[in-house]
C-alpha cells in the first residue's frame, strides 16, 4: 500500500474519533502541516472529510452515504457463515449462530455435523433464553432494564436436572459469563448435549449476537468441550465482531 494511501486511512481513522485541526493531525500522524493539510483537502475535496467553522475538519457526508449504500453487505448470517463452517470443520460439531432481535433471540444460521445426531433446532427459531449458551452470552452483556424487559414474566421451564430454574440462578450464570467471557450449556434442555457459546459484538462494542459449538456428551462432556473448542471458538466470535466493526482487545482465556 502506497505511504499517501496509508496517511488518508490514518486520517479518516482518526478523526473517526472526533475533528481535529490540521495542525493536530500533523501531530498525532507525526507529519509535517502541510503534509496532513494537503491530505486532508483531497479527502474534503471527495466529501470524505467536511470543514467547521472553527478550522477543525471532520468526518464527511461522503462517509455516511458510503455507509449507507453498504449497509447490506453487513448481513450478520452473510459475514459469519464462512467463519462458521471453518469452526464446525475443526471436530465435525454443531455450531449455532444466534441473534438478538429486538426483545427475543433467534438462531440464524446452523451448521450440522456429518457424523453425529442432528439437533431439533432450527434457522428462525427463538433460542430458549435460560438454558442456551448462546442465549447467555447474550443476555449476560445486555444493560439490566433491557434484560429486564426480555425476562420480565419469563417462565423457568424446567428440561433436565441442570436447568436453571429461577431468575435468581441465572443472574448468578450471567455473572460468571461477565467475568469470563464465555457460557456454557451443560445438558440443560437436552440432557445428552453439551455448548459452550461467546459473545459478538458490533461496532460500538454492543452484544447483539453470539455464537456457540455444541456436541454430545457421550462424544465430549463440557470440560472436554471446554478444553478441546474454547480458544476456536473465542477467536471465531472475535473474528465475526471485527466483522461487524469491533475493534477491542479480544477475549483471551
Amino acid at each position: 500500500m502506497s505511504q499517501s494511501i496509508e496517511r488518508a486511512i490514518e486520517v479518516l481513522m482518526l478523526l473517526g474519533g472526533g475533528a481535529q485541526t490540521p495542525a493536530e493531525v500533523a501531530r498525532r500522524l507525526d507529519v509535517h502541516r502541510s503534509t496532513a493539510l494537503r491530505i486532508m483537502d483531497v479527502l474534503f475535496e471527495q466529501r470524505l472529510l467536511r470543514k467547521l467553522p472553527d478550522g477543525r475538519y471532520g468526518i464527511g457526508p461522503g462517509i455516511l452515504s458510503l455507509a449507507h449504500r453498504a449497509q447490506d453487505q453487513f448481513d450478520l448470517a452473510q459475514l459469519a457463515h464462512p467463519k462458521l463452517l471453518k469452526l464446525n470443520a475443526l471436530r465435525d460439531q454443531t455450531v449455532h449462530l444466534a441473534e438478538l432481535q429486538h426483545d427475543e433471540i433467534f438462531y440464524v444460521d446452523k451448521i450440522e455435523p456429518r457424523r453425529s445426531i442432528r439437533l431439533t433446532s432450527r434457522i428462525g427459531q427463538a433460542v430458549c433464553l435460560h438454558t442456551a449458551s448462546v442465549a447467555k452470552s447474550i443476555l449476560a452483556f445486555l444493560p439490566s432494564k433491557a434484560r429486564d424487559a426480555m425476562l420480565d414474566g419469563y417462565v423457568f421451564d424446567k428440561h433436565t436436572p441442570t436447568t436453571l430454574s429461577s431468575r435468581r440462578a441465572l443472574e448468578r450464570e450471567l455473572q460468571l459469563v461477565r467475568e469470563r467471557g464465555w457460557a456454557t450449556d451443560d445438558g440443560e434442555r437436552e440432557d445428552y448435549v453439551a455448548s459452550i457459546g461467546a459473545p459478538i459484538r458490533d461496532v460500538d462494542g454492543n452484544v447483539v449476537a453470539a455464537v456457540s459449538v455444541i456436541e454430545l456428551k457421550a462424544i465430549h462432556d463440557l470440560k472436554s468441550m471446554e478444553s478441546l473448542m474454547l480458544d476456536a471458538l473465542l477467536e471465531t466470535a472475535d473474528a465475526i465482531s471485527r466483522e461487524l466493526g469491533w475493534t477491542g482487545a479480544p477475549v483471551i482465556r
